[in-house]
């Protein structure tokens, strides 16, 4: 039976496809050409508590005293710490702005002991959710404190569980007049998953104190203000070629005052500027813009930030309710240095450690550069004169001092519409490079847009996918996607970068839906879509080769949107490697036809990810759909029958 017919393909690219099937039948030759070998990369952006609460490793919320109102409704500065006296002890706790440790760290508590009564004073903490904690583990407290008394206060570090129970236990004692750092480590005597931290004093005193710490010992890779391990590690198993970040929405933010500035995210975490976060909580600041670099260099991928094109979020104060008119941009008197904070972003990035940023990365720790080579300048954003003419300035000036990195625009929030068709015609105004398209549609949309890259003009700007997902976390969803990035190898000349967003969730504070990787704090699932990533990523090819798969006798794989192909090789390794998905609810054969790659090995390694339509990975069932490996003998004009609903990658290598 002949499945659903390709529907919503112009007759622009339907000829163009035509053309280029027409032209590799007269050849009768297998046409090849180079792609991108950067084209499956990852998005991060600190939503649904994806850094404070995810993959940041600090496990105290709201540990410099900085939340408020404007974060959320109800928030202050001693939101999620509770006064402990359970002793019978009595005093005063405060909130103070007076000598801060740092004037970008403004609040600090202040606790005056009058009587510390049986058990002391103090404050508790119970984290994001509570605080995971593993038996025979260590974890690194610490905190900045300052005298107030005559007589020093000793400190008692507890780790409980619920029912009061002590977990771990460490020792200070406050005697220096002046802020100190002081630090602790807690060794676990049993796992619970709902700790919380208490720091009390156990004399009479007054002290005032600020950035109380918890972290982990294990982070991934071992990093100081490091990143959760295992959330990190399940991130690292996609083998990005490339990271975005720190966000998209977050990069432009809610009103001027808001938008992200990398230069305040870096140095000592007590001297970094917190804020709100436009998605409706806090960011502390201290998974900042060194931390990024770090993170990309740990798992290989290259980083790309994305830094605001000097306009705030079109939807600033909520006006997406009513058209989205809340775009304002920077004063035009306040560009020279906003144009030179993106330069000196560069050169932070890649700057000699005798450069002025290049040595504020050397005393990070990272005295070698970090390699940068792409940049984006804006996010979705509304593209109006006043974008357009801050956005040509900062890329005119950084494309003149930074010739070989390249920059990449803006095309809005949609594949289509008034903001994509301006954000093109300004991308061939300035001869940008690459440009952002984004798009979360239903998953037929991908099945029915399959051909949408092939008929791109080559003269014109690449893409970059920023932001692409079918609405659900399914299998077919992902077999939507699936198919949509054979297509995108296939195009792999004009597309230059892609990732599926949004890529983090932390299950309980949930702000957009779908996601790539749900969490708790004590468990993490990738989805669906995740393994399909994962496939085409690790599975990732330099060079594209046409007429290479046939279905059920259709050598161009026009008549049914359900079945979709590519064939890539890899240059590093010599290997063969295609890819077949059929997201129908019927078996279908394929044909490869592999004369054109010489002797190849016996044997093939073969990834399948197949199942129902339905199925789905969820915290009680979080394996319900995973890959599955084998192997298949090699052999001339050989078939391979898809399974129905099912992702298939086989990888031949060359014969030695």
């Amino acid at each position: 039976m002949r499945r659903k017919i390709f529907t919503g393909i112009t007759a622009i690219a339907l000829a163009a496809i035509q053309i280029v099937n027409a032209q590799t039948a007269i050849t009768g030759k297998s046409a090849s050409k180079q792609i991108s070998p950067n084209l499956f990369g990852i998005f991060y952006e600190d939503l649904s508590y994806a850094a404070d609460g995810g993959l940041y490793a600090e496990l105290v919320q709201n540990r410099s005293f900085e939340y408020s109102p404007t974060d959320r409704k109800g928030w202050h500065s001693l939101s999620n710490w509770d006064y402990m006296t359970d002793g019978f002890g009595y005093g005063k706790l405060s909130i103070e702005t007076a000598l801060p440790l740092h004037t970008n760290n403004p609040h600090y508590a202040v606790l005056q002991i009058e009587e510390e009564g049986q058990k002391g004073i103090g404050l508790v903490n119970t984290g994001f959710d509570g605080m995971v904690i593993r038996e025979g583990e260590r974890y690194n407290f610490s905190l900045f404190a300052r005298l107030l008394s005559k007589q020093a206060v000793p400190l008692s570090i507890q780790l409980k569980n619920k029912k009061g129970e002590l977990l771990a236990e460490a020792k200070l004692n406050i005697a220096a007049g002046e802020w100190k750092k002081y630090d602790a480590v807690l060794m676990a005597e049993k796992s619970y998953d709902t700790a919380s931290l208490s720091v009390i004093a156990t004399a009479k005193g007054k002290l005032a104190m600020d950035m109380i710490s918890l972290f982990p010992q294990k982070t991934f890779k071992g990093r100081m203000n490091g990143l959760r391990e295992d959330l990190a590690q399940v991130v690292a198993g996609l083998k990005p070629k490339f990271m975005r970040f720190p966000g998209g929405c977050l990069v432009h933010g809610d009103g001027l005052g808001n938008m992200y500035r990398w230069k305040n995210t870096i140095g000592p975490v007590e001297q970094r500027t917190e804020q709100k976060n436009i998605w409706n909580y806090h960011q502390s600041a201290g998974l900042g813009y060194f931390e990024y670099f770090q993170f990309c260099e740990d798992i290989g991928a290259k980083p790309l930030p994305v830094v605001p094109a000097a306009v705030s979020c079109q939807n600033s104060g909520g006006t997406w309710r009513i058209g989205g008119t809340g775009q304002k941009g920077l004063p035009m008197d306040e560009m020279i240095d906003y144009i030179q904070e993106i330069l000196d972003l560069i050169e932070y990035a890649n700057g000699p450690v005798t450069s002025v940023w290049g040595a504020k990365r050397a005393a990070a720790g990272h005295p070698e550069p970090f390699n940068l080579q792409y940049i984006g300048i804006g996010n979705e954003d509304k593209i109006t004169p006043q974008f357009n003419e801050r956005f040509s300035a900062i890329y005119n000036v950084v494309k003149a001092r930074y010739p070989d990195i390249t920059i990449i625009g803006t095309v809005g929030p949609a594949p289509n519409g008034e903001d994509f068709e301006l954000g093109w015609k300004l991308a061939g105004e300035l001869n940008i490079s690459v440009v952002d398209e984004h798009y979360y549609m239903e998953p037929k949309w991908f099945l029915n847009n399959h051909f949408r890259y092939d008929a791109y003009n080559r003269k014109k700007s690449k893409v970059y996918i920023g932001e692409y997902a079918s609405k659900g976390n399914s299998l077919f969803n992902a077999l939507c996607e699936a198919a949509y990035m054979t297509s995108l190898e296939r195009n792999g000349d004009i597309v230059e970068l892609a990732s599926y967003a949004p890529l983090l969730a932390n299950q309980h504070h949930t702000s957009w839906n779908p996601n790539l990787i749900y969490f708790t704090n004590a468990a993490v699932v990738p989805t669906v879509n995740y393994y399909v990533q994962q496939l085409f990523s690790l599975n990732s090819g330099d060079r594209y080769y046409h007429n290479i798969v046939s279905f059920n006798g259709d050598a161009a794989g026009l008549k049914d949107s359900t079945l979709a192909a590519s064939c890539v090789t890899d240059s590093k390794t010599g290997d063969v490697i295609i890819k077949l998905v059929n997201a129908g609810a019927t078996s279908a054969v394929s044909s490869l036809k592999l004369s054109a790659f010489g002797k190849l090995a016996a044997k093939a390694d073969v990834y399948v990810l197949k199942g129902e339509p339905g199925m789905k990975n969820t915290f009680q069932q979080p394996q319900m759909v995973m890959p599955a490996s084998s192997q298949v003998a090699v052999k001339n004009g050989m078939q391979y029958e898809l399974p129905a609903s099912s992702l298939t990658v086989i990888r031949f290598k060359k014969r030695k």
